[in-house]
């Protein structure tokens, strides 16, 4: 043990004891450094830099200024060489700097190679490993490097701190200003002011089972099952997301609504033949021609984007939360109609047996299979292949139950994403 990793490790030890013990049990040469060279220096994962080569200090000095001003508490993930911690406790105002570690091996490693004493005695820091909370904390700055190095105990807050990342991005598509989108809900107007407002549907089913159907490749093994329990008379109501609609009924299977959000669905997804005892909830922005050839009722809502904050003054209709996936306003719907218990099939957020979707093909509906470079983890605990947008759905997912303890939530399979607060099914999930 180098002198340097005994005197960071004895500061640990004496503050947080319980921290040491978990880091004792790392394993750093898992994590292999290598010395990089510029204007200065930094250390480098299978190529990955932990900081600026050239002027680190300048470059923690730019990830500071991203902060909100006078943060009297500011969470920082990653541990990096030091430096932002160094650049963020200059500041007077900040009373407590909380360090969450996103890769034990390598933060080992950092400790052998720089002292890090100074920030590590500093009484405003406290340390502890990300994983020990089950959701980010704010306000926060994640660095870059170890968001991609974070070891497979810290992913799910990694994965949390990534889609957080990426949402002023992901939001650009909804601004309330772009052109696409004036226009879209323009061509809808009629429509949006003819339809009725979703509300009415509220409260309509109280303590009802309801089964909520969305097309992952899971869907497919349950689909024969389903059809038997759809004939029943005493059945759970069915709910499914527009995509489900057509391998449902090719199946046989007449869902009682269907929620679409998507202006890129239509009528390919939803064929209006026969479709006069099925109802429709949708989102303004969706091609006015597909909803128009829908026989059935038709029920409309917003969401809380700001693409619909003018318009929502004009005509006023309920809001169905909305995440990203058109999933959340159909859990959201049958959640608002009074929903006891929800069943969740279909849901996978991943792509288990090298399938994007059931009753489409590879690419149909999105990026194709061979473009998965994320993963999450399958009810079985092993790794499955996703993307990023689907796990962006799955943690949205994952607060949306937290905030509802009154419906209980069961997934139907294992081959998917483990859906935290969805129990698995035993009538239903294979073992």
């Amino acid at each position: 043990m180098s002198e340097i990793l005994q005197r960071n490790l004895a500061v640990i030890e004496q503050r947080w004891p319980e921290i040491a013990l978990r880091l004792s049990a790392e394993t750093p040469s898992s994590v292999p450094v290598v010395l990089v060279e510029g204007r200065a220096w930094t250390v480098s994962v299978a190529g990955i830099q932990l900081t600026s080569r050239h002027d680190h200090l300048a470059e923690a000095q730019i990830q500071a200024a991203s902060l909100p001003a006078n943060c009297p508490v500011v969470h920082l993930y990653g541990t990096g060489l030091g430096d932002l911690q160094r650049v963020l406790l200059q500041a007077q105002t900040l009373l407590e700097l909380q360090m969450h570690i996103l890769n034990g091996a390598l933060f080992m490693q950092v400790l052998r190679l720089v002292d890090q004493q100074d920030w590590l005695t500093d009484p405003r820091v406290v340390l502890g490993y990300a994983d020990e909370h089950a959701e980010i904390q704010l306000p926060f700055f994640a660095l870059p490097a170890e968001l991609v190095l974070a070891d497979d105990a810290n992913a799910r807050i990694r994965d949390r701190l990534v889609s957080e990342v990426h949402v002023t991005f992901t939001n650009q598509d909804f601004s309330a200003d772009n052109p696409d989108n004036l226009q879209r809900l323009e061509q809808g107007r009629a429509l949006l002011e003819a339809d009725t407002d979703v509300a009415t549907l509220f409260g309509t089913q109280p303590g009802r089972d309801v089964f909520v159907i969305a097309t992952g490749p899971s869907l497919q093994q349950h689909l024969p099952r389903l059809l038997s329990t759809w004939q029943r008379a005493d059945r759970p109501l069915f709910i499914c997301v527009d995509t489900a609609y057509v391998p449902l009924r090719n199946q046989g299977i007449k869902p009682d609504l269907v929620v679409s959000i998507d202006h890129r669905i239509s009528t390919r997804h939803l064929p209006p033949s026969d479709t006069r005892d099925i109802a429709l909830v949708y989102l303004p922005r969706q091609e006015a021609a597909m909803l128009k050839a829908w026989q059935g009722p038709r029920y409309v809502g917003y969401s809380s984007s700001p693409v619909y904050a003018d318009i929502r003054k004009q005509i006023p209709r309920a809001t169905l939360h909305v995440g990203g996936s058109v999933i959340h306003p159909a859990i959201d719907l049958a959640v608002k109609m009074g929903a006891s218990r929800i069943t969740l099939f279909g849901a996978d957020f991943a792509f288990p047996g090298g399938k994007t979707h059931t009753g489409w093909q590879d690419g149909d509906l999105g990026p194709e299979m061979n473009i998965a470079r994320h993963w999450v983890r399958d009810g079985r605990g092993n790794k499955v292949k996703t993307q990023l947008n689907f796990r962006s759905y799955l943690i949205e997912l994952e607060r949306y139950i937290v905030k509802h303890p009154e419906v209980q939530f069961f997934n139907t399979s294992r081959d998917g994403a483990t859906i935290v607060g969805a129990e698995f099914d035993p009538d239903w999930t294979a073992s």
